[in-house]
């Protein structure tokens, strides 16, 4: 805590504190340290336990995410407040869970809009990599039905699902496209030179685009 401490710049916080992050680290610092203290599940743990985001960013870099029980993790995504720390939870702790599609299942529909948010980047997860099973039609009823709405956490997690679906899954694509022009969601996020909008149909376009471009490239 004290060597994090150290790390704390006022210039990085002030920019974390934009995004809704309460810490002062610089990033790359902080994977300079978790480098240096490899796997440490217990210490993971105590960082944890502190409630300080830097700490609980180190933690997630340092822990081992096949060790957490299933209750465990559920009790830490409610207490993830932070958009950092409840992205890293999700993207590099639960993802490699034994546990990852049972708490898939019981937070897509969660009362607390920041636990569904995470049910939903799971899906988005499936819908990419393992969609065998998934009601994909069942997801664009729910994407349309409620994502113009949705608080914003949840509202980007439904807006990922619904551009995977419209990436991956050819027979959707002009289902996916007609529900983000309608719906408009992200339609105007500021986006930086050469970064793809998260606008849908701006996304998958520009992604079915250079798939495109590759399998041309291996045809030839």
């Amino acid at each position: 805590m004290a060597e994090l401490a150290e790390l704390e710049d006022p210039k990085a916080r002030a920019v974390n504190e934009r995004h809704g992050d309460d810490h002062g680290v610089n990033l790359s610092k902080l994977r300079a340290l978790a480098k240096r203290l490899k796997t440490q599940q217990e210490l993971a743990r105590r960082l944890w336990e502190t409630g300080d985001t830097a700490a609980r960013l180190l933690a997630l870099l340092i822990c081992r995410p096949k060790a957490f029980e299933r209750d465990e993790l559920d009790v830490m995504v409610r207490e993830a407040r932070t958009p950092k720390v409840h992205d890293w939870l999700v993207n590099y702790v639960v993802k490699k869970s034994p546990h990852c599609e049972e708490l898939r299942l019981a937070w897509f529909a969660d009362p607390d809009p920041a636990v569904a948010s995470a049910g939903w980047a799971l899906t988005a997860e499936r819908v990419a990599k393992k969609p065998e099973g998934l009601d994909l039609s069942g997801l664009l009823d729910v994407i349309e039905a409620g994502m113009k709405d949705a608080p914003d956490r949840l509202q980007w997690a439904m807006n990922t699902c619904l551009a995977q679906i419209g990436i991956e899954h050819a027979e959707l694509r002009a289902r996916a496209i007609d529900i983000g022009e309608r719906l408009e969601v992200l339609k105007d996020y500021p986006t930086s030179p050469g970064c793809t909008s998260p606008f849908a149909p701006v996304w998958i376009t520009e992604m079915t685009r250079r798939a495109g471009q590759e399998s041309g490239r291996r045809g030839a």
